[in-house]
């Protein structure tokens, strides 16, 4: 037993000793091929040409050391940029709130007809019935972002976020959850303000928004979706965005940084960490970002907000008129050199404009040494010019500029009824009786003198002598009608068994009538 186990020892030692000599030539031969194929460190001096591509078998395979790994350098302006979009997102993070908007609804519960089934009465009772009929109270909660303007807790949002809510919660950034109090809405520029009981807290400096350019890069900070302290980088799409549908004053910022639901109330800042707008809403047939966002403009917000937390209220200027675009063909009628400006439509007389000596046919051209581009962008600078200020304009008249000077005042309550202009009937036993006239439109008529006839009595004497609804009365007995107030004064002096003469403008043309009663 003991010699056959040493001779199976022995075996075996001599199988292992094999396995590794076999292993140390195995080793030794692929440290052989591997030097063998790394290229010499002094190669000759004269190589032979090489006239085909070596095969793949044949190509040196160079040993790669950690140490030996190119370093990727990033360019200085490059490291910087990237450092000042990271101390930016941060700054504007900190100022960025998420505000969760609740309102309670009561919901009637309504009528099940199974409730005038005998035998459900029967088996439920009449308890089951009355409890099941009383009314619930539901809760609807809303997501919206908000941005910190002051370190005592006044925080900027849009109306539609806290509109119609019951409590409002804020988010800061450092997790912290305060409840808010409502200051003040607009509705007109979808602005709010509301207020947590807060010190300290982070804020932007405000931006200059009516030194954007086009092209700008700016961040968006908001919460959309919920998603707390987002930021996304875009450029600024175009300035002045109006027409667009939203609120009653516009003067957007467009922007293709991407804006989401929740993003609502949010920052739109600028390179230099400024606050140059609130995101306000999106252009989107599906509901989510297409590359069209608008931001309310930082001069804009920052005067509703002084209004709303100084006056619990908006306090608009007004000039009093009504105005419209200056289209090419009307700036051809008017002799102006471009299409820039707001053609004046009407003038009340007891307005700021008509104490000024406006008219209709005025182009106001600047406002406050700002040139106006359009009736929308005056209405805006109208809109913030606070009242008793002095204003000078700029009008272009007959040719030429001339200079006003409009005392602006607070914007009435009813603008609407003022705007209205109900027409001019005339009544009375003389020739013109029967006749309703209003003022002509701008560009209407060569000089915007006239009255435009909008309606005739049947059988009237103006009826019989063929004036028609449209036609303009430019002259009544040879005497120029520069407005409803001419015409009337004209028409108090006819006298019953008088004929009149008037000159119509009818299309292209003008012609005279006679008119008997």
């Amino acid at each position: 037993m003991r010699g056959r186990y040493q001779g199976q020892t022995s075996s075996v030692r001599n199988r292992h000793h094999f396995w590794r000599v076999t292993i140390a030539v195995a080793l030794l031969g692929l440290t052989h091929i591997q030097c063998s194929q790394a290229p010499s460190s002094s190669p000759p001096e004269t190589a032979p040409a090489i006239t085909e591509a070596p095969m793949e078998t044949e190509l040196p395979l160079p040993a790669v050391h950690a140490a030996d790994s190119p370093a990727v350098n990033i360019s200085t302006p490059l490291l910087a940029s990237n450092e000042t979009f990271v101390k930016i997102a941060k700054e504007a993070m900190a100022s960025v709130v998420n505000i969760s908007a609740t309102k309670r609804t009561v919901q009637s519960p309504g009528t099940n007809p199974l409730f005038d089934d005998p035998f459900f009465r029967r088996f439920f009772g009449e308890e089951f019935e009355r409890r099941f009929k009383q009314p619930r109270e539901r809760q609807e909660q809303g997501l919206g972002s908000g941005v910190i303007v002051s370190d005592d807790g006044y925080i900027v949002t849009n109306n539609h976020v806290v509109e119609q809510a019951d409590d409002l919660m804020v988010l800061l950034g450092d997790k912290r959850k305060l409840p808010a109090t409502l200051i003040g809405t607009d509705p007109k520029t979808d602005l709010a303000v509301i207020k947590i009981e807060a010190t300290g807290l982070s804020t932007l400096p405000w931006g200059n928004s009516a030194a954007l350019d086009v092209g700008e890069l700016v961040l968006a900070v908001g919460n959309p979706f919920g998603l707390n302290q987002t930021v996304t980088m875009g450029i600024i799409s175009a300035v002045g965005r109006a027409n667009v549908g939203i609120v009653d004053y516009e003067n957007f910022i467009q922007t293709d940084a991407a804006i989401n639901p929740g993003n609502s109330g949010g920052a739109l800042v600028n390179l230099q960490g400024h606050l140059i707008g609130i995101n306000t809403a999106i252009f989107s047939r599906t509901g989510g970002y297409m590359g069209i966002g608008f931001a309310i403009p930082s001069q804009m917000v920052k005067s509703v907000m002084q209004s709303l937390i100084g006056h619990g209220k908006v306090i608009r200027g007004w000039l009093g008129v009504s105005i419209q675009e200056l289209s090419p063909d009307l700036a051809t009628q008017f002799e102006v050199p471009d299409t820039q400006g707001a053609l004046v439509g009407d003038v009340f007389s007891e307005s700021p404009a008509g104490q000024a000596g406006l008219k209709r046919g005025d182009i106001i051209r600047t406002y406050n040494g700002v040139t106006v581009k359009d009736p929308n962008h005056l209405r805006t600078l109208v809109a913030e010019t606070t009242p008793k200020s002095a204003i000078p304009l700029a009008v272009w008249r007959n040719g030429k500029i001339i200079n006003l000077s409009v005392s602006i005042t607070e914007m009435p309550k009813d603008t609407a009824a003022l705007t209205e202009i109900a027409p001019s009937s005339v009544s009375g036993n003389h020739a013109l009786s029967g006749l309703s006239v209003e003022p002509v439109q701008p560009g209407q008529t060569r000089d915007g003198q006239g009255v435009v006839v909008t309606q005739i009595s049947p059988n009237s004497p103006a009826e019989r002598a063929g004036v028609q609804p449209g036609d303009v009365i430019l002259e009544l007995n040879r005497t120029p009608i520069g407005s409803v107030k001419d015409f009337e004064q004209l028409v108090k002096r006819l006298e019953a068994g008088d004929s009149v003469l008037v000159l119509l403008q009818r299309g292209k043309g003008a012609i005279f009538l006679t008119i008997k009663p």
